[in-house]
C-alpha cells in the first residue's frame, strides 16, 4: 500500500514516516518544486528536501486562510489563469485575504505567468 500526504504542509514528515508524495493543493501554483522535493527524498537528499518544504510553508498555510478551494482560486487568477470564481456556498476572498495571498506569491516571485508568456509571443 502506498500512503500519500493529503496536506501540503505534512509532505514531508509524512515522507518520513514513508509516505510516497501528495495530493495537493498548493501543487496548481507551484507543482515543480513540490516534485523537486519529492525527488531530493527520494533520492536522499533530506536537506534539500527540507530546504524546499520550509521555503514553501507560507505558502502552505496561505491557501487555507480559508475554505479551499477559495484562496487558490483567487492566486490563480492573480498569475493570469482564468479559472473562474467559486460557487455557493464559498464566496471570495476578502481585502485582507487578498493581501496576505499577493505577499505570499511576491515573497516566492510567483509572477503573472500568463501576462510574461503572453508578452513573449508578442515579441516573436
Amino acid at each position: 500500500i502506498q500512503i500519500y500526504s493529503g496536506d501540503d504542509g505534512l509532505t514531508y514528515p509524512f515522507m518520513e514516516k514513508g509516505a510516497c508524495g501528495v495530493v495537493s493543493v498548493a501543487s496548481h501554483l507551484v507543482g515543480d518544486q513540490i516534485q523537486s522535493m519529492i525527488t531530493h527524498f527520494q533520492q536522499g537528499d533530506r536537506q534539500a528536501a527540507l530546504a524546499i518544504s520550509d521555503k514553501l510553508s507560507p505558502l502552505y498555510e496561505v491557501l487555507f486562510i480559508t475554505s479551499n478551494p477559495v484562496p487558490l482560486k483567487y492566486a490563480l487568477r492573480e498569475r493570469g489563469f482564468q479559472v473562474g470564481g467559486v460557487r455557493l456556498p464559498l464566496v471570495d476572498v476578502t481585502d485582507d485575504e487578498k493581501d496576505k495571498v499577493l505577499s505570499v506569491l511576491s515573497s516566492l516571485s510567483l509572477e503573472n505567468v500568463v501576462s510574461v508568456n503572453e508578452s513573449r509571443r508578442e515579441d516573436s
